[in-house]
């Protein structure tokens, strides 16, 4: 395990290497599995596979091997990208976005796993692509949901230049796609208003009671900025069963987490739960620093979603509990020394402030005014680089920080009240 102050090492990625989307997060024989992009050659998004982690608790992740691989002259050659795993009559199968050269057109392929899904056969042709229409230009992520006695698969899409969308896919047959058309268009104005972007990535479709939550990844060709992702934002609406098969409307919606470097979540109905894991990408460290770390990229830890009214809110699961080491004196306002730890703070705390020490003095990472009647106690997460905190409201944050080897973390609040920490 890398040395490295700022590696996430609790959260299961290797130790080296490029990650970015979780992919194929599923529950089977009393085990999470947890796939997620993967370039174990170097801290750069190219030659994408799926790497692969598991655990038996959402907090202790174990290394497996990687699962698909990019084939020279395969519909895959350039990457396997996002998509999901679903049980296929007993079978694990993954549904992925094959790329075959830098043009990113994909293709949708399947591959089937054995039953400890660590030896998966890729198949050589695809079941889906681009359909032939020119308010469209890129087509990928697929998630598989069932509604109605049926099964169906969106994909999320949009034009470089244009609006986003989600098709839609009738796939009792995993193995013949009905195209649908759009089972959601920017052509909804409430849509387009929430969630605006060119192209919608990595959609997650889930039903909570009477109502539905469509989550989608934004990219946004923005003026004078290079990066265009910009965020996640979820939409509740209702499902409906039309002449040319499913379509949701959306009533309401907002954001599904507020930091800087949240993206392409996936989400897992488990039992009565519907747990979720997002992609932090690096924020704040340079190519050049990236490059020397040889690591990229971390999933979060598992967060548990729950729907009240028309808000979605996230907090972490009651499992990482159990990371939990030995208890930290922490006060407001006092350096302490940690790689990682869990923060509650008083309910009362109006404000709080965390900030990283090193030798050139205080670096504020971040500064939060906290609910007055939190939902949840004030929470803060920390893994070496990775900034997870739930203030007590529906929508977390989830930033970086880097720390050195002789930094130390100060948290300091607005209202004195005790603080409960443990090291991780």
């Amino acid at each position: 395990m890398t040395s490295d102050p700022a590696f996430p090492r609790l959260h299961g990625r290797p130790p080296a290497g490029w990650v970015n989307d979780p992919n194929g997060c599923s529950y089977r024989d009393g085990r999470f599995h947890v796939f997620f992009q993967y370039n174990p050659d170097a801290p750069k998004h190219e030659a994408i596979r799926w790497g692969h982690m598991s655990s038996t608790d959402l907090a202790r992740w174990r290394a497996e091997p990687v699962a698909l691989v990019n084939r020279p002259g395969e519909l895959d050659a350039y990457g396997c990208w996002s998509g999901c795993v679903v049980d296929d009559g007993g079978v694990p199968t993954a549904v992925y976005s094959a790329v075959a050269d830098a043009s990113h057109r994909s293709e949708v392929v399947l591959a089937r796993g054995d039953q400890t899904m660590t030896v998966w056969r890729q198949d050589r042709k695809s079941v889906a692509t681009t359909p032939d229409d020119p308010h469209i230009t890129h087509v990928r992520d697929p998630f598989i949901f069932e509604a109605f006695g049926r099964r169906y698969a969106i994909l999320g899409a949009g034009h470089t230049m244009g609006n986003g969308s989600v098709l839609v896919y009738g796939c009792d047959d995993l193995t013949s796609w009905t195209p649908l058309g759009a089972l959601l268009s920017s052509d909804d104005e409430l849509a387009a208003d929430l969630a605006p972007a060119n192209i919608w990535e990595c959609p997650n479709l889930v039903r909570f009671g009477d109502r539905w939550i469509m989550i989608v990844s934004l990219w946004r060709r923005q003026p004078g900025e290079a990066f265009p992702l910009a965020g996640v934002r979820y939409l509740v609406g209702d499902l409906t069963i039309g002449p040319n098969g499913p379509r949701f409307t959306p009533v309401s919606g907002g954001r599904l987490d507020d930091g800087p470097c949240f993206y392409a979540p996936q989400v897992l109905r488990c039992g009565d739960r519907t747990l979720m894991w997002g992609w932090a990408w690096e924020h704040g460290r340079t190519a050049e620093e990236i490059a020397q770390a040889g690591w990229a990229g971390v999933l979060t830890f598992c967060r548990e979603l729950s729907l009240t009214g028309d808000v979605l809110a996230s907090r972490p699961v009651h499992e990482l509990d159990g990371l939990r080491g030995e208890p930290m004196p922490v006060r407001s306002g006092e350096p302490f020394a940690a790689t990682a730890f869990d923060c509650m703070l008083p309910p009362n705390a109006q404000r709080m402030s965390l900030w990283r020490v090193d030798r050139a003095g205080e670096h504020l990472v971040t500064e939060r005014h906290l609910p007055t009647a939190p939902l949840t106690p004030p929470r803060i997460l920390v893994d070496g680089s990775l900034i997870e905190i739930f203030d007590g409201g529906p929508t977390p944050c989830t930033m970086r920080a880097y720390p050195t080897m002789d930094s130390r973390w100060l948290v300091r609040l607005a209202t004195p009240g005790p603080i409960q920490a443990w090291r991780l």
